[in-house]
């Protein structure tokens, strides 16, 4: 991810996915067993992960790359009553020695050229025992000219998803979600569109998402158009310095 200042996000579709309630519904209600603690969104957006999330932690710190959306999501959240901590920049941007119980990328990832040298930067804002969480989308076959026209390098399989990370993390889970999106991703494909209407987005997110939340209890282990992976930290603490002389 670019240092902040150099960075402007390409996508102008953040605003338009806000509407998609029952999609942020949907996937926060599956992420929520995860999410606790001290949390660390990283490249927050307009931050809507915050908003269907934000309950389930001690403290939220939104991370964003770009200044013009970190104002923007400022304003957005700050008549919150318990408004997230937001910092403008990348990883590198972080105080020297924070931690973090729970990191999340929430179709981020994709957006990150390096991916595998980003997980091995962030888990060092990992606590030992903490969760990293992915969603991203999936099944490389749907790339198309939306995903390429908002900056993604690419969409991930299990295997290419669970290869990116550091030999500290630990595969606690994963599963697919809103199989039956993934018509609607391929229509978007052939179709070669570089944006969705408001209108497919409402039509998608009313029709589509609640059918297929009830079908990935089959297919959540086969396919869908978003893949969600969790990795629990297996780095030791650091062994606390002896200050003292040992008790007799």
């Amino acid at each position: 991810m670019p240092d902040s200042g150099s960075y402007s996000y390409v996508g102008n579709e953040l605003e338009l996915f806000l509407q998609a309630v029952n999609w942020k519904q949907y996937w926060s209600s599956r992420l929520r067993p995860f999410v606790h603690g001290d949390v660390l969104d990283v490249g927050a957006g307009l931050g809507a992960t915050f908003d269907y999330l934000g309950a389930a932690a001690a403290s939220w710190t939104c991370l964003e790359p770009d200044a013009t959306l970190c104002k923007r999501l400022t304003q957005r959240l700050s008549a919150h009553a318990r408004p997230p901590h937001v910092i403008c920049g990348t990883l590198a941007a972080l105080p020297v020695g924070q931690q973090f119980d729970t990191i999340v990328y929430i179709d981020v990832l994709e957006h990150i050229e390096h991916d595998a040298q980003q997980l091995e930067s962030a888990v060092h804002y990992l606590r030992p025992g903490g969760s990293l969480i992915v969603l991203a989308p999936a099944l490389p076959a749907l790339y198309s000219a939306f995903d390429r026209s908002i900056g993604h390098f690419r969409r991930y399989t299990r295997a290419s998803l669970a290869n990116v990370a550091p030999p500290t993390l630990r595969v606690a889970d994963w599963f697919f979600l809103d199989c039956l999106g993934v018509l609607a991703s391929l229509f978007a494909r052939l179709a070669k569109q570089t944006s969705p209407s408001p209108r497919q987005v409402e039509l998608w997110d009313k029709a589509i998402v609640p059918v297929s939340r009830v079908a990935d209890r089959v297919s959540s282990r086969l396919f869908g158009r978003t893949l969600v992976m969790i990795w629990k930290n297996e780095r030791q603490p650091a062994p606390e310095a002896n200050t003292g002389a040992a008790a007799e």
